[in-house]
């Protein structure tokens, strides 16, 4: 309630500071509210510090909580728990990387172990080689398709171990079940990054995920206007992504998330699009006399094509293709400057199709072995694939291999 003065007519500026509240409507609203407000008020000492303490449900804070960014984070764990008896609960971030290193944060200590999977996002790579390891946190990198090489890494001290749904950007399908167990029998948790499935694809929870990690920005968004991060779990796991997030403080804004949430609404439209063009352009690629590879777990030739038809719903295998034209470094960047109607830009899942060359760009924290290890060719090109019609984007990529 606004401060209402004790005796006599108000000054200026404290009628201008204790206005009339807004009306609160008995109708439910079609779109969910915004709640811009930073901070909370009470009406008792008392209540605001039950609220602070957690004895008691409420908001204080927008750091701490607060409705819109909780309504987006209860969405995205509805979508991802559906097929689950068990509760799901999420927290949101400023980002994906906010969300991964709150995670990674909360889950280890120093002198804990982490088993990851080799080919990765190149940020989560230097994550976890390079400011984790300055606290204590060390991380074998490992090939997630092989079980044995996971097994034989795992250590006493090992509290995750990590992969993608999707591999960034080389398209690898974790072998989710097979993982969950190897990390379940060293007392570990499975934390997967699945920003390139998405709920519509593959709800890695129900394969025995332990943390379910996204950049929202990326598909859930699904249209390159908003930066976003959530992290789904059970409520023991989710209580410690909480207070690292409360502590650390990489906070989403209410209006990114109203975005998010808006985003879900046409999550499965949007991907079936894409998921049905990615493997129309994969295909129309993979046998042309400059590529080298092309990367997509529709084609028969992709190593783990069988699988994906075992994890993922309705045959979708994600919007992200990558192309490995011969030639090397410069000829990958050539191919990509060639494009006519692929733009050149960063990040993916938005309704335009992006193209970049990844050792330059997404990668360019990895030398060359180290991309080389994670099955990345110098002149790789990654394709977000959007919404455009996909023979246009064929022709577009047809035309910039023949002109090389």
């Amino acid at each position: 309630m606004p401060h209402t003065p004790g005796t006599g007519r108000a000054g200026e500026n404290t009628r201008a500071l204790s206005l009339p509240e807004a009306p609160v409507p008995a109708e439910r609203p079609l779109r969910m509210p915004v709640y811009r407000a930073t901070t909370y008020a009470f009406d008792t000492s008392q209540e605001f510090a039950d609220v602070m303490s957690g004895a008691q449900g409420g908001y204080s804070y927008a750091r701490i909580d607060s409705p819109t960014v909780d309504a987006f984070a209860s969405a995205v764990a509805a979508l991802e728990g559906a097929g689950l008896g068990e509760p799901v609960h999420g927290q949101s971030f400023s980002s994906g990387m906010g969300a991964l290193s709150t995670v990674l944060m909360a889950l280890t200590e120093a002198g804990a172990h982490v088993v990851a999977a080799r080919s990765i996002y190149g940020n989560t790579y230097s994550l976890l080689d390079g400011l984790l390891r300055r606290f204590g946190v060390s991380t074998d990198f490992v090939d997630a398709t092989d079980p044995d090489a996971v097994r034989a890494a795992v250590r006493p001290e090992t509290r995750v171990v990590f992969t993608e749904t999707l591999s960034n950007p080389t398209m690898t399908v974790s072998d989710l079940p097979v993982l969950a167990q190897i990390a379940h029998e060293a007392g570990a948790s499975l934390v997967v990054d699945s920003t390139f499935a998405s709920p519509a694809i593959c709800r890695p929870m129900e394969f025995g995920a332990d943390v379910v990690v996204h950049s929202a920005t990326k598909y859930i968004g699904g249209h390159s206007d908003t930066t976003g991060g959530v992290a789904v779990a059970g409520p023991a796991l989710i209580d410690r992504v909480r207070a690292a997030r409360v502590d650390l403080g990489p906070c989403l804004a209410p209006d990114e998330a109203y975005m998010l949430h808006r985003g879900l609404e046409t999550l499965p439209l949007r991907v079936a699009r894409q998921s049905e063009s990615a493997a129309a352009f994969a295909a129309a690629l993979e046998d042309h006399p400059a590529v080298e590879r092309v990367d997509h777990p529709s084609l028969p030739s992709h190593p783990q094509h069988a699988l994906a038809g075992k994890l993922f719903d309705h045959g979708r295998c994600g919007g992200v293709v990558t192309v490995h034209p011969e030639g090397g470094r410069d000829a990958g960047m050539a191919f990509a400057d060639r494009l006519r109607l692929s733009t050149i830009a960063p990040s993916l899942g938005g309704t335009h199709t992006l193209a970049g060359h990844v050792a330059t760009t997404t990668h360019r924290t990895m030398n060359e072995t180290e991309l080389g290890a994670a099955g990345i060719s110098p002149g790789a090109v990654r394709f977000s694939i959007g919404l455009e019609e996909p023979q246009d984007l064929v022709e577009d990529a047809l035309q910039a291999l023949d002109n090389g």
